[in-house]
């Protein structure tokens, strides 16, 4: 039972990291991802029943691709262009053995990026697109997703089916695109991935304030986006801004769970490796010497927090005016918000609360609970507390993170 066990961890272990290339493979021959990603499911289930009488092989990655073909030639045996596809398959088949690894790699950096661009493609919405990549390129089961984004099992597995059958009924190629698609498409790619990395590091709802799971599944998608797109300064852009937030991790919440803001954090206990690994992916990007994008300035404000040994050591002035280019580069009430409070700490709370009463009316922040909670901390420094409570107690009833909710009440009653 013991050796079973270990068996099936193994399995586990070797999906998540092979499966992404499976599919991406099989996918380059029968073009449709449903039905590759169908065929290295087979394969999984193949393994499942062998290696645990046979043993694990020598490669367990080649074994997963090898067996995932011949699934491949038995769907092709049904098809119009039988002879073709089956020649161009087996011939692959009778080169990687199980138990050999050469040549697989050779063009699976193509096939894996086709991949990311096609589970991203904006034909499918952002909740599909999401639960997809998540599947498909992080080999997370579905039950996994489902814990992730506290959604039933059921509901995943719909919108996974769903984004397939979107995929298939459109007609989307297995390709990297190119030309003038190339930046709206990677623009996708980009926003699906740093919305799992958000959704980890702020969780929107539950108990949690964090979901570290999702945070390193989005970091290990930034990281081969970027080995298999280096000179997109963009891509570089993002893995800077997650490696940096990712940083932060231990000491965002307390002994009890609860959050812990940016300026109250002890900065010993970041991550100094992960900053490291930002800096760096920051000087990347500006050695591409690239128009700056979005995921850029914020990699670069993310960089002025990360530089700063002591909270009170921070360049507030370079962080508002790198705001200001954020928001002439992806104008938004989210980003102006973030730029009342950077102006706040450079230039004193005045200064950010008439910028935040400046943009209360825009339609895209009613609901979202970080606006009464910016404006109840302004109000505070000004001492306008009665003001203040009533914003923080706004700002609890919005938002659906509880261990946030229960921060915002305590800044409420601290207001008494």
């Amino acid at each position: 039972m013991g050796a079973t066990t270990s068996v099936h961890r193994t399995i586990d272990a070797v999906w998540r990291m092979e499966s992404a290339k499976v599919i991406a493979a099989l996918a380059r021959y029968v073009r449709d991802v449903g039905l590759a990603e169908e065929m290295a499911q087979d394969a999984l289930v193949a393994a499942l029943e062998q290696w645990p009488a046979e043993g694990v092989p020598k490669n367990p990655g080649a074994w997963l691709m090898t067996t995932a073909k011949r699934r491949a030639i038995d769907q092709i045996r049904r098809r119009e262009n039988f002879n073709r596809k089956v020649e161009e398959i087996g011939r692959e088949v009778q080169e990687v053995t199980p138990d050999a690894s050469e040549g697989i790699e050779d063009e699976i950096g193509d096939d894996l990026l086709s991949l990311i661009f096609t589970a991203c493609h904006p034909v499918l919405g952002t909740e599909a697109r999401v639960a997809l990549t998540l599947k498909m390129l992080g080999g997370l089961k579905t039950e996994e997703i489902a814990r992730a984004f506290l959604v039933s099992d059921s509901t995943v597995a719909q919108r996974i089916v769903r984004a397939k059958k979107a995929l298939a009924d459109a007609g989307v190629p297995f390709e990297v695109p190119e030309g003038p698609e190339l930046a709206t498409r990677l623009a996708s790619v980009l926003e699906v991935i740093y919305l799992i990395f958000n959704e980890g590091y702020s969780a929107t709802q539950g108990d949690h304030w964090m979901r570290p799971e999702l945070c390193a599944e989005a970091l290990r998608l930034g990281r081969v986006l970027a080995e298999l797109a280096p000179k997109e300064a963009e891509v570089h852009g993002l893995v800077a801004l997650m490696e940096i937030q990712a940083s932060r991790a231990k000491a965002r919440t307390g002994p009890g769970g609860e959050p812990v803001l940016l300026l109250d954090q002890d900065r010993s206990k970041w991550d100094w490796l992960l900053i490291g690994r930002g800096l760096k992916a920051l000087e990347r990007a500006e050695a591409l010497n690239q128009p700056p994008g979005p995921y850029y300035v914020q990699a670069a404000l993310a960089a002025c927090h990360a530089r700063a040994r002591k909270a009170e050591d921070t360049d507030w002035q370079r962080i508002a005016s790198l705001y200001q280019v954020l928001a002439q580069i992806s104008p938004s009430p989210i980003v102006e918000l973030n730029r009342a409070v950077a102006l706040s700490m450079a230039f004193g709370p005045a200064a950010g609360l008439a910028l935040v009463d400046e943009i209360a009316g825009e339609k895209a922040l009613q609901g979202y609970h970080l606006l009464p909670s910016v404006r109840g901390d302004f109000l505070v420094k000004l001492g306008r507390l009665k003001e203040a409570k009533g914003e923080f107690e706004k700002a609890a009833s919005l938002t659906r993170n509880e261990r946030e909710k229960t921060l915002l009440l305590e800044r409420a009653a601290a207001c008494d």
